[in-house]
């Protein structure tokens, strides 16, 4: 009788062995499989039969335009329109005549235009500061440009959106609330958009290039906010 339990013993304990040894070899496996499966998956998801029927409308608008107007940017653009009673397509016009959407390698200009929606540093802290004159370079340090208390003092368009702190031209949601707060400002809440873009950029042939987009993007203008809600319930 005791030879036997001996015995019993010992293949239970060969047996959880066994168990350990599967275990220890077969989570690595198992998770390598996994990850195989999931960047197979994110392969399979962008073939066009996968494609979401929002993602094919967006595509489908998108063909209109030289250049895509960033899926990203729609929703900035909407908010900061919303909050500043301006249109949205017309903040997408701007944008898209000042840096092509923020894809020019240069964040500043000859003249020293700042950030995605190209604000000179005394129309976005104040005109008010004292070093500011000319083209509106002045003699600004970045703590102070970027300080709101400044920009109320002075009287700039610089706005702090997305809330950290600092009203900063090179952030795109603050640069794009401070194009919507000086196109405003300027008469675009009013329904003064001709004055306001003009009053944005003085040259007439800037107002007729924003116009030309900003008309364009009405086209479109109901189906990009379909899709957006379609995207976001």
């Amino acid at each position: 009788m005791k030879a036997k339990k001996k015995k019993k013993k010992q293949s239970s304990t060969l047996t959880m062995f066994t168990k350990l040894l599967l275990i220890i070899f077969l989570i690595p496996a198992t998770v390598g499989i996994y990850y195989m499966t999931y960047l197979a998956w994110q392969e399979f998801k962008k073939l066009p039969v996968f494609e979401s029927a929002q993602a094919s409308e967006l595509k489908e608008i998108q063909a209109n335009f030289d250049i895509a107007m960033p899926h990203e940017y729609i929703p900035i653009y909407m908010t900061a329109g919303e909050r500043y009673k301006v249109p949205w397509t017309l903040l997408a016009a701007h944008h898209r005549i000042e840096t092509r959407f923020s894809t020019m390698k240069a964040n500043v200009s000859p003249v020293g235009a700042e950030g995605p929606m190209q604000f000179m540093p005394c129309t976005w802290i104040g005109w008010k500061h004292e070093s500011c004159k000319d083209l509106g370079v002045g003699d600004i340090s970045e703590a102070e440009k970027t300080n709101p208390k400044m920009i109320a003092k002075y009287g700039g368009y610089g706005v702090d959106a997305d809330g950290d702190g600092a009203a900063n031209p090179f952030d795109i949601e603050d640069a794009i609330h401070s194009a919507a707060n000086f196109l405003a400002k300027e008469g675009a809440a009013e329904g003064r958009i001709e004055k306001a873009v003009f009053q944005y950029n003085h040259s007439d042939q800037y107002v007729t290039d924003v116009l030309y987009y900003f008309e364009l993007y009405n086209t479109y203008k109901e189906r990009l906010e379909a899709v957006m809600y379609q995207e976001n319930t």
